[in-house]
């Protein structure tokens, strides 16, 4: 008895019919449909593909597919390869792992907007209290200067006045 693979082969080219135009017909790759072809199960990651892809290329040649599929499932028995389904724990998640299936469940519908709406008022209260903070600074710088320049424009007789009384006259 032939195997699947053979089966799928022999019944595409006896309808004379190119890799390339059941690739196209069937939306699968042609590098699956050669696994397909040489029985090379392990190209496919899991169980469902090969039975899907074999499924759909059956469908495309118009074989029998459920005895097609009766047999697939007898082969794939015999080889031992997918006789165990695979594990759905698997190993221990990582804090990444933790944070994408987190934010995968968020309503990205209204949080968005939320996130967005606080991150600007934030820049905007920074931009503020950094305004602020320079302009008490200026206001500071600027009203030394004014002393500076002020005491530096006044006659040597006055500069030689006590310190109080130019200060008392700068704040005026």
């Amino acid at each position: 008895m032939p195997s699947v693979a053979d089966q799928l082969r022999s019944e595409r080219e006896r309808l004379t019919r190119t890799i390339h135009d059941v690739a196209n017909a069937t939306n699968i790759k042609t590098d699956h449909i050669r696994a397909l072809e040489a029985g090379d199960w392990r190209t496919f990651g899991a169980l469902v593909y090969i039975r899907g892809f074999t499924r759909t290329y059956a469908k495309e040649l118009r074989m029998d597919v459920p005895k097609l599929m009766a047999e697939l499932e007898a082969e794939l028995g015999e080889s031992g390869e997918f006789t165990e389904p695979p594990s759905l724990s698997g190993n221990r998640k990582g804090p990444l792992d933790f944070i994408t299936l987190w934010l995968s469940r968020m309503k990205w519908q209204w949080l968005l907007p939320i996130v967005l709406g606080v991150a600007f008022l934030s820049v905007v209260w920074i931009g503020y209290k950094t305004f602020r903070s320079n302009h008490a600074a200026n206001k500071i710088s600027l009203k030394a200067s004014i002393i500076t320049n002020r005491s530096s424009n006044l006659p040597p007789s006055i500069q030689a006045l006590p310190r109080s009384t130019n200060s008392n006259r700068s704040n005026r």
